[in-house]
């Protein structure tokens, strides 16, 4: 098929003035980016306008259809016999071309670096996510598609969204990782470690199975508790600004003392975002227990709205303020002006819990064999006395999770039972917990019924 050079000069043109007038790149790094773009695609030409190229930069930003633009581009990568021809290799191409379309990881740290100093936490998160957004990292127009609404219920308005912002696996791609052969060493090890940063991905029939590409990933590094971690968004977003901090190192998620305090540290840092943990045992843990990380954003829950149904002193802990929420998991709220107070409290609730066993209600902290099977989900914001979002009151959400199963339940006794699995069978982690429910594509035919 005959390339149309017009379509694509036009297409490569608008993509970098879009990045330009969006500050990803220089005005002056616009025909180097041009040249940078058809490299990508494994193009030699067309050649920009001459018009173009000595054009003055205009007052505003430049409007683009992204995804559209990206898909042109593919077809012409696809076309040169740089990528196999499915979703996977046009997404992986889309991501190399962005990723030349931004500032290196070096300069992005620098610009976050510089905003969180010379005007605060808010700042830097709101130029830093924009960024992600306009390089196409978040995927903003799939994550449009997305069907939301809110339901009423005896525990207050719950959230509910249909994920249809992650493609679907090409048929071609789920036969190629069929075909594939398995190796022993596989990077990175997981799409969480901070080495996915400017990975270019690779198909289902490579080796190590199909890794999607992350040219346009930017990680900004934070300290928390003594250790390396990375800031970054998540491409497919449930809730506004919803990112993801994530080890340095690659290891197990773990709920205890050090991950609360973590999470604190977070809160310090960033204020106006909350930050939570999945559960650390399978069933009632998240998807990826083999990374440690957590995810937060700026959104208030539903389970942050949530009615007290009592509440509670802590003896050794006179500082903090206990309540039972009204709420279809069990929920403690803590709340103290004192962190390390706050910290004291969780620590000795999460313990407790971890140790309780009442057979009567099918709780058993551990089995015979050593088996533990009670943790919790942890939740941390900082609020103001009237309980908004980023004040000087430390607060913690511990939701108390039991794995326990049954001959009954093989999947769970505190998991959805097998009447509800054609609704949702999956895990019920962080965000489920919090009060969005996360439900499958294929439940949209259904709504449409």
């Amino acid at each position: 098929m005959a390339v149309d050079t017009t379509a694509v000069r036009a297409c490569v043109q608008a993509l970098v003035d879009y990045a330009a007038t969006r500050g990803l790149v220089g005005w002056a790094d616009r025909v180097w980016s041009y040249n940078a773009t058809l490299e990508a695609v494994g193009a030699l030409g067309p050649g920009p306008d001459e018009d173009w190229v000595l054009a003055e930069r205009p007052g505003g930003e430049t409007e683009l259809d992204l995804e559209a633009a990206l898909a042109v581009l593919a077809d012409l990568a696809v076309e040169n016999g740089q990528v196999e021809d499915t979703a996977g290799g046009r997404d992986r191409v889309s991501m190399r071309v962005m990723g030349t379309l931004m500032p290196r990881p070096s300069e992005t740290v620098s610009s976050f670096e510089g905003l969180l100093a010379d005007e605060g936490a808010r700042a830097a998160t709101d130029w830093f996510y924009r960024v992600c957004c306009d390089a196409g990292y978040v995927r903003r127009a799939a994550i449009a598609r997305n069907i939301q609404w809110s339901s009423p219920t005896r525990w207050g308005d719950l959230e509910i969204t249909i994920n249809l912002s992650k493609p679907e696996k090409d048929p071609r791609d789920i036969a190629a990782a069929g075909a594939a052969k398995a190796t022993g060493e596989k990077y990175p090890a997981c799409q969480l470690c901070i080495e996915n940063e400017g990975y270019p991905g690779r198909g289902a029939a490579a080796a190590g199975g199909e890794h999607p590409a992350r040219q346009n990933l930017r990680i900004i590094p934070v300290e928390l508790d003594g250790e390396r971690w990375g800031l970054q968004y998540s491409p497919y977003a449930y809730f506004n600004e919803h990112c993801i901090a994530m080890s340095a190192h690659h290891r197990p998620m773990h709920i205890d003392e050090k991950a609360l305090r973590c999470l604190l540290d977070f809160v310090d840092l960033l204020p106006h975002y909350f930050i939570g943990s999945n559960a650390d045992l399978p069933i009632v843990g998240g998807s990826i227990l083999s990374h440690d990380h957590f995810q937060g954003g700026d959104h208030e829950f539903p389970m942050m709205r949530a009615e007290v149904a009592e509440t509670f002193s802590m003896g050794a802990f006179p500082g903090v303020e206990g309540a039972v929420l009204s709420w279809p998991l069990t929920v403690l709220r803590l709340r103290s002006d004192s962190r390390d107070e706050l910290l004291a409290a969780a620590v000795h609730v999460i313990d407790s819990w971890r140790a309780w066993t009442d057979e009567s209600v099918d709780v058993v902290a551990v089995d015979a064999d050593g088996t533990r099977h009670n943790t919790v989900t942890p939740v941390v914001r900082r609020v103001d006395d009237e309980g908004r979002a980023g004040g000087g009151r430390y607060e913690a959400y511990l939701a108390l999770r039991c794995n326990l199963t049954s001959d009954e339940h093989p999947l769970g006794i505190f998991h959805p039972h097998a009447e509800y699995h054609h609704i949702k069978k999956e895990n019920i982690g962080l965000i489920e917990v919090m009060g969005l429910a996360v439900l499958p594509a294929r439940l949209k035919a259904e709504l449409a019924a």
